[in-house]
């Protein structure tokens, strides 16, 4: 337990650095005190009043007064350079209607473009008042109130043209106060607090609650998320449903319980939230930030995740989720990639963080035009081979688009993504430079890159999304690739034009193998020999997918020249996990998928994978 100071008179004390954690503020007068740095962590402020001691009150209204009569006097030389316009004198109406325009002009470009436009008008205006100052004219003086009125109104209500207005003003206020600056407010709480000229400047919020707090709107909020009029509003009422939050930086924001249905979150960071029991059903949370996010209790039934930047620290625990959407709405498409992907089946209670799990922590790997599949495999093996720490397994492929596709590879904890996404990109560009000769030369005799980039352009040539299943695919040189198990055609790319130039180069492969030195018993080359003919005999193929199925029988036939080697067990595993995968797209009682299943696990059996 903190130090309690409940219901005290604390007005002008100074905490500056005192270390105050657990302390009890309710319902304390605590005007003008100084928490300059201090460490305020769990402190409870509830009901707390915070702003000006009266003294401090009175002195700036003083200032105030006397910097309205300034404005006022100013005011009213501009009036009177006006009133030259009645003058019997040439210069003097000329110099009256130089006033009128510059002054009309200064109204103008205030009402329309705010006061950060008009800076450069105020000076002139004033050299100009200074240097032709007369007598004093009621006029100038009535205008300048108007207009000074109209500004303080904009300013107060929120306008952005204003903001500079607003922000000197709230300072000014806000000198004497109630001062936070630079002070750890991490789960403080201020609910129903009365905050008028506080400064919060480079405090530390992190799950600080403002449920109900009193004049947030007129604290000094510095570059915290209080600087947000919306957010603010938020923080006090909770009720967020059908606002747009896009691109804040709403960091260790507490929004517990908030009602943020229909809300927009796209690109925000809301890292280290506080999200337990709020309502976030068809949230739009493309590309959030949601790293150590808190989402316990939540409701996210019908909520937009597409790209989310979930990690292994975001909680999910208890999420109440019956399906969500992997892809933001469009008119064509309002429902897009659904999931459960069956419209009459819902995710059962709690099981919507066992489905999210497979892509905690990944890093993804977006490319956004001229797609070069052989230069994101050789790419994407020397970043696995240059970072073995990080641990990269390949979870999903996604095309987007004629000329766009994602690469999604999950990592260790505490990888730096932001340094391997960077040193792949430099790398993938400058492969991608390379003649297809010169990228042949980097990749000659590597099976491993060449299963990769099968896989790569497979993936571009379907339309279908690639996400981790429940068996693991391959292992390219450390990198694990996973995949669905029902998804047909991931299977090897390449040239599939000419099904007979295949088919040959299958034959000598095998003509390669030795035969089977038990007659009774078929080795390798018998079982493959039996595969070719009924992938060629096949009825329910098409020829790409005949091609593509052969293409990997020769990969086993070229593995089983040396099936005891670890990259030759790689290439075989990675050509049948393949195969698998094109038979699964066809009908159960196809000869072909009863012969894939009698077959490949004895070939697998062979090469010691079984």
């Amino acid at each position: 337990m903190g130090l309690d100071f409940s219901g005290q008179n604390l007005r002008g004390r100074n905490f500056k650095a005192k270390d105050l954690a657990g302390a009890n503020f309710s319902y304390a007068d605590i005007r003008g005190a100084n928490f300059t740095n201090a460490n305020l962590t769990g402190a409870n402020f509830s009901h707390a009043q915070a702003g000006l001691q009266r003294r401090w009150a009175i002195f700036l209204v003083l200032i105030s007064w006397l910097l309205s009569g300034v404005s006022g006097f100013l005011w009213a030389i501009n009036g009177a350079l006006v009133a030259y316009i009645l003058s019997d004198s040439t210069d003097n109406r000329i110099s009256g209607w130089v006033a009128l325009i510059v002054l009309i002009a200064f109204f103008f470009i205030i009402i329309r473009q705010g006061i950060s436009a008009a800076v450069g008008a105020v000076a002139f205006a004033v050299a100009g008042a200074v240097a032709l100052a007369g007598a004093f004219a009621v006029a100038g003086a009535v205008a300048g109130a108007v207009l000074s009125i109209y500004i303080a109104w904009r300013a107060m209500k929120g306008d952005e043209k204003y903001a500079l207005i607003r922000n000197t003003a709230i300072a000014f206020a806000a000198t004497g106060g109630t001062s936070f600056h630079g002070a750890t407010l991490t789960q403080a709480d201020f609910t129903k607090a009365t905050l008028k000229s506080t400064d919060f400047r480079n405090t530390i919020l992190t799950n600080t609650r403002w449920h109900q707090a009193k004049m947030l709107d007129r604290v000094r909020p510095g570059s915290t998320y209080l600087q947000n009029s919306q957010v603010r509003e938020l923080l006090v009422t909770g009720q967020g449903q059908d606002k747009n939050f896009d691109r804040q930086i709403l960091r260790g924001i507490n929004l517990q319980s908030a009602n943020l249905a229909d809300a927009s979150f796209i690109s925000a960071d809301l890292s280290e939230a506080n999200l337990q029991d709020a309502d976030l059903s068809r949230a739009k949370l493309k590309q959030t930030q949601l790293d150590a996010t808190d989402f316990t209790g939540a409701t996210l039934t019908g909520a937009f995740i597409e790209d989310w930047g979930i990690t292994s620290e975001t909680k999910l625990h208890g999420v109440r989720c019956e399906y969500v959407f992997m892809r933001l709405p469009t008119k064509e498409n309002p429902d897009p990639l659904r999931k459960p992907d069956n419209h009459q089946e819902v995710f059962p209670d709690s099981d919507f963080g066992d489905f999210i799990k497979p892509i905690f922590d990944t890093l993804d790997l977006y490319h956004n035009q001229s797609v070069d599949p052989r230069a994101i495999a050789i790419a994407f093996k020397n970043l696995a081979e240059n970072h073995p720490e990080a641990e990269l397994e390949i979870v999903a492929m996604e095309k987007r688009g004629d000329d766009k596709f994602l690469l999604r590879a999950k990592t260790a904890s505490g990888s730096d993504k932001s340094q391997l996404s960077a040193e792949y990109f430099d790398d993938y560009n400058q492969l991608k430079a390379l003649s297809q000769s010169q990228q042949l030369l980097l990749i000659e005799k590597d099976s491993r890159i060449l299963s990769l980039e099968n896989m790569l352009t497979t993936a571009l040539q379907q339309s279908k999304y690639y996400i981790q299943g429940d068996n693991k695919v391959s292992d390219i040189s450390g990198i694990n690739i996973q995949g669905s198990t029902n998804v047909s055609g991931i299977a090897g790319g390449g040239s599939v034009a000419n099904l007979g130039t295949i088919s040959g180069n299958v034959n000598i492969a095998l003509n390669q193998l030795p035969d089977s030195p038990e007659a009774d018993k078929p080795g390798i080359k018998e079982l493959l020999t039996q595969l070719q003919e009924s992938i060629s005999q096949s009825t329910e193929l098409s020829d790409d997918d005949k091609a593509e199925a052969l293409e990997q029988v020769q990969s086993l036939a070229e593995a089983a020249k040396t099936p005891q080697e670890n990259i030759s067990k790689k290439t075989a595993k990675t050509a049948i996990t393949m195969l698998k995968g094109i038979f699964t797209g066809l009908p159960a009682v196809a000869s072909l998928v009863e012969a894939g299943n009698k077959l490949l696990p004895l070939i697998a059996k062979l090469f010691g994978l079984g």
